[in-house]
C-alpha cells in the first residue's frame, strides 16, 4: 500500500503530456526504487539480526524429550469366524471427534530475493538422500569462525549477508524446494547436507551457514551456543515434536539439531516474518528413485489381488528420519498426518492398475471387500515393541516396504487405498490399544456404522483376519472411541 500510494504522488509532479511521453521511464525508475527498497529491507533486517547476536546471550536449561501420552496395551489380530451371527446394522457411539487443521503454505523469504549477476556461473553440487543438488556457491564464499563468541557469530552472519553474495544461492535452494515438492522437514534435511558437505561434517560453519539459508527462507530458528564451543541450529515448529530435547524461549519450543550438551547460551534475535516449520508431508518428496527389492503382496481370499512392487529406498530412508509429532495439543493427530502422505507415483504405477483391473466393474461394497482382505492378509501382523523398540506409526509406503506391520499401519494404508481407488471418504477410528478405520459409501452398505454429520461412515477394521465390511472385531468398546477425520 505504501509503494502504491509512494508511485500516485510522484505521477502527480507529471501533466498527462509528460504522463503519455515518459511512462516506460518513470516506470523503470519506480520498479528500480521499489526492488532497491526490498533489497535494502532485507539488507536492514540482516544487519539488525547481526547487532543483536553482538549482546550477550542469555543462558537456558534444555527440557527433556516429550513422551506420546498414549500408553495403550495394544490388542492382537483377531481372525474372524463366519456364521458370528452375520453382519449387523447398528449405529455405533463414540466420545469424540478428532478435527485436523489444514496444512500451511511454506514459509518464504521476507521479500522477493532477486537473481544477483555471477560473472562465473560456478555451482556446487551436493546430494540428499540420493538426490543431487546444485547451488551458486563457490570457494570464494568459503568462511572460517576463529570462535563462536557474540562477535565472532554476528561477524560471520554480516559477511553471508553482505552483498547479497549468497542470494543466488537461497534462489537455488528454494528452487529445489519447488523441484522436488520437498516438505519442511525434508527442506531443513537438504539444507543440513549442503551446509555438511561444503563447509565439513560437524564444524560450525555449516552450522551458521544451514541456519542463514534456513532463516532467509523465511523459516523461524534461533542459534546456541553449548559449553564446548560448539553451535546449535534450533527449529520451531508448528507441531509438537517428541523424542527430541526442547527449549522454550518466548513461550514457544525449539528443537535443537544434533544436542548432546547441557544447556546452551541462545541468541533471543528474530527475524521479521519468520515461520516454524510444518511437518505436514502435503505431496510426494519426489526423491532420486533407488529401488528396492521387488516384494509380491496377495490377497488370500482374491489371489487376483495381488501386486509386485519395488520402493524407493532414498524416500524409506527420508521417512526414517521423520519425528513423531503432533497437531496441536492431540496426540492421535499424529495418525493423520501419516494417512494424509500421498503415495509415491512410482509405487502407485506398480501397485494400482492391478489393483483397479481386479475391483474393475465391481460395486464399492464388493471392491471394498477385496481391498480390505488385501490388507488384511498380505501382510504379517508384527508388534512395534518387537520390531522397532517401542511404538512408530509408517507411512503407507513403509508398510509396502517393511516385512511387518501393525494395526495403525494397516488402518493407514487402508485408508489410502480406499480414497485412491475408490474415491471415498474415510475415517480412522480409535479404540484403547486399537486403531481401525470407517468408510463413507454412497452406496447402502449393511453394517456397523457410524453417524457423522448425517453421513454413514461403515466400519472396516484391516486387523480383523477376514472380516467383512461392517464387522466390528469383538470387544471393541465404542463407548470410549474416538473418530480421526482425514482428507
Amino acid at each position: 500500500m505504501g509503494k502504491r500510494l509512494f508511485f500516485g504522488a510522484w505521477l502527480m509532479f507529471f501533466s498527462a503530456g509528460t504522463f503519455a511521453q515518459d511512462f516506460e521511464e518513470i516506470y523503470s525508475s519506480f520498479r528500480q526504487h521499489t526492488e532497491e527498497e526490498y533489497s535494502n529491507f532485507r539488507h536492514q533486517c540482516n544487519e539488525e539480526h547481526a547487532e543483536f547476536m553482538e549482546n550477550a546471550w542469555r543462558k537456558f536449561n534444555d527440557f527433556p524429550p516429550k513422551t506420546p501420552p498414549i500408553k495403550d496395551k495394544p490388542i492382537p489380530p483377531m481372525p474372524y469366524e463366519e456364521g458370528e451371527g452375520g453382519i449387523k446394522n447398528k449405529e455405533l457411539p463414540y466420545v469424540d471427534i478428532v478435527p485436523i487443521a489444514p496444512p500451511t503454505p511454506q514459509p518464504k523469504p521476507i521479500e522477493p530475493i532477486k537473481e544477483q549477476p555471477q560473472p562465473v556461473e560456478e555451482r556446487f553440487a551436493f546430494r540428499f538422500y540420493g538426490t543431487e543438488g546444485q547451488v551458486r556457491l563457490n570457494d570464494d564464499m568459503r568462511f572460517s569462525l576463529n570462535g563462536t563468541n557474540e562477535s565472532h557469530v554476528a561477524d560471520a552472519w554480516r559477511r553471508l549477508s553482505g552483498e547479497r553474495r549468497l542470494d543466488n544461492v537461497i534462489r537455488d535452494c528454494l528452487e529445489l524446494r519447488i523441484r522436488h515438492g520437498l516438505c519442511d522437514w525434508a527442506y531443513l534435511q537438504m539444507l543440513q547436507e549442503l551446509g555438511t558437505q561444503f563447509c565439513g561434517a560437524n564444524t560450525n560453519e555449516a552450522t551458521l551457514l544451514t541456519a542463514y539459508l534456513y532463516c532467509q527462507s523465511g523459516y523461524k530458528m534461533r542459534i546456541g551456543r553449548g559449553k564446548s564451543g560448539r553451535l546449535y541450529l534450533m527449529v520451531a515448529s508448528r507441531h509438537c515434536i517428541y523424542g527430541i530435547p526442547y527449549f522454550q524461549i518466548a513461550g514457544e519450543d525449539y528443537y535443537p539439531l544434533g544436542y548432546n550438551e547441557d544447556g546452551l547460551y541462545i541468541c533471543e534475535a528474530s527475524f521479521p516474518k519468520e515461520q516454524p516449520l510444518s511437518l505436514w508431508i502435503a505431496q510426494e518428496n519426489r526423491l532420486a528413485e533407488r529401488l528396492s527389492d521387488a516384494r509380491t503382496l496377495k490377497s488370500k481370499r482374491y489371489p487376483q489381488v495381488k501386486a509386485t512392487i519395488q520402493g524407493n529406498r532414498n524416500l524409506i530412508d527420508f521417512y526414517n528420519s521423520y519425528p513423531t509429532s503432533q497437531v496441536g495439543e492431540n496426540f492421535m493427530t499424529r495418525w493423520a498426518m501419516y494417512a494424509n502422505t500421498p503415495l509415491a507415483q512410482g509405487v502407485k504405477e506398480s501397485l494400482y492398475p492391478t489393483l483397479r483391473s481386479a475391483i474393475q466393474g465391481k460395486s464399492q461394497h464388493e471392491s471394498a471387500n477385496m481391498l480390505l482382505n488385501f490388507v488384511q492378509t498380505a501382510f504379517v501382523y508384527e508388534y512395534d515393541d518387537k520390531v522397532w523398540g517401542g511404538d512408530r506409526a509408517l507411512f503407507a509406503e513403509e508398510s509396502l516396504y517393511y516385512p511387518y506391520c501393525d494395526c495403525e499401519d494397516r488402518s493407514i494404508l487402508f485408508s489410502r487405498l480406499i480414497r485412491d481407488l475408490l474415491g471415498l471418504k474415510v475415517v480412522l477410528v480409535y479404540y484403547p490399544g486399537h486403531l481401525a478405520t470407517a468408510v463413507n459409501f454412497t452406496e447402502h452398505i449393511t453394517g456397523d456404522y457410524i453417524l457423522l454429520n448425517g453421513q454413514r461412515f461403515t466400519v472396516c477394521d484391516p486387523t480383523y483376519i477376514g472380516a467383512p465390511v461392517g464387522a466390528t472385531m469383538p470387544d471393541m468398546d465404542n463407548s470410549g472411541a474416538k473418530i480421526i477425520l482425514l482428507e
